[in-house]
């Protein structure tokens, strides 16, 4: 039978969200257990897919200068040929279907508002995209990743 999550592994998930680099030792004082009981709970939540791995959070000097949020509308059966143009460029940082008015929701991202303006044009150019709505965001005032 699959343990669900309890209290503490909420808690070790939250540590972890903090510092994902945070040594087993200094998470067992802050949770309140042995160090084999993190290391132990660690290895379930990896094994359970619940921690799916750790990454990089890039601090503000290496993040892209400019974001966008593109709403996409694609023709039908042009979703695959679509994908594989996206994928080719690198401004493109996510894709997303969707339900609704649009069929995907790009993540873009930019240093300059000209490469900006490049990356745009290439996904509104792209054979089966019928129509797209740019989204540039100017700040953020919650980020929870």
């Amino acid at each position: 039978m699959d343990r669900q999550i309890d209290d503490t592994d909420a808690a070790l998930l939250t540590a972890l969200a903090e510092d994902a680099r945070a040594p087993i030792a200094a998470l067992a004082r802050r949770l309140g257990v042995a160090r084999t009981t993190v290391q132990a709970r660690i290895e379930r939540l990896e094994a359970k897919g619940v921690i799916a791995g750790y990454t990089l959070k890039p601090g503000a000097r290496l993040k892209p200068a400019l974001r966008a949020t593109v709403l996409v509308a694609i023709e039908p059966r042009s979703g695959p040929a679509v994908l594989a143009r996206l994928k080719a460029l690198p401004g493109v940082e996510a894709a997303h279907t969707t339900s609704g008015r649009v069929d995907m929701i790009l993540e873009v991202t930019a240093d300059t508002t000209e490469a900006l303006d490049i990356t745009l044009d290439r996904i509104g150019e792209a054979k089966g995209v019928r129509s797209s709505e740019s989204l540039i965001h100017l700040s953020t005032k919650l980020d929870r990743r």
